[in-house]
């Protein structure tokens, strides 16, 4: 019986405003490069899958200022190849810096506060596990998640990223239930779906942006609505 359900961040309850097409597109005009809506999605997914597997190794909180610019230099490389554009390292640079200088902000998905009120309802219990580098009551309060989460598990208070199996036992340990009794919602292969396996907890990978068409480990779900029939399949 699902007792838990466990959500990433990034990508999975919070996108950017203007979306990452638009700041892309933005940035890249300048130097004389189009993007296309599709080719930044699927940019994003293969630089999103770098990211994870560098944090694996050497976490980017870890990293110098000096190194966290030339992982983002690659990282640009690889969301701009993703419409078909080859550019160099420097240029990447260029237009990452150009990137950071367009104001953003992180907003919750419209199709969120409905799910979230429903789980509420049903007494599950609702965690959040991040990458971010910042305390889980910061973000709770910036995105006014506090109503509904009980808590928040990030890489700055345990000391490792997602896929380490140790966030994730985290959650268990706060939430009070075994593996088997929670889910957990991310959009990232590598860190929340390999971490969750790993972890004995039962993985949803939700795929926003269609780049994994022929995954079929785990349940799959397009957008939050989804959930409650995923759900309901497992009860």
């Amino acid at each position: 019986m699902i007792k838990a359900i466990f959500f990433d961040l990034y990508g999975t309850l919070a996108g950017f405003k203007p979306s990452r097409y638009e700041i892309q597109s933005a940035a890249c005009a300048n130097f004389g490069i189009a993007l296309t809506e599709q080719g930044v999605l699927r940019g994003y997914g293969q630089a999103d899958s770098f990211m994870t597997e560098q944090n694996k190794t050497y976490p980017l909180r870890q990293m110098s200022e000096g190194e966290r610019f030339d992982f983002f230099c690659e990282y640009e490389k690889r969301v701009i190849e993703g419409s078909g554009v080859e550019i160099d390292l420097e240029t990447a640079g260029q237009i990452w810096n150009t990137v950071r200088a367009i104001p953003y902000e992180m907003v919750i998905f419209d199709d969120v506060w409905p799910v979230l009120d429903e789980l509420k309802s049903r007494n599950f219990s609702l965690g959040l596990l991040s990458n971010m580098n910042r305390s889980g009551s910061e973000l709770l309060e910036e995105f006014n998640l506090s109503n509904y989460m009980a808590f928040a598990v990030t890489s700055l208070e345990v000391g490792v990223e997602k896929p380490n199996p140790l966030m994730f036992k985290k959650a268990l340990e706060i939430a009070g239930v075994s593996g088997r009794e929670a889910l957990h919602v991310g959009d990232q292969i590598g860190s929340d779906i390999d971490g969750a396996e790993a972890s004995a907890v039962r993985p949803i990978l939700i795929d926003r942006d269609g780049n994994h068409p022929d995954f079929s480990r785990c349940p799959k779900i397009s957008g939050m609505t989804q959930l409650s029939d995923v759900l309901n399949s497992l009860s």
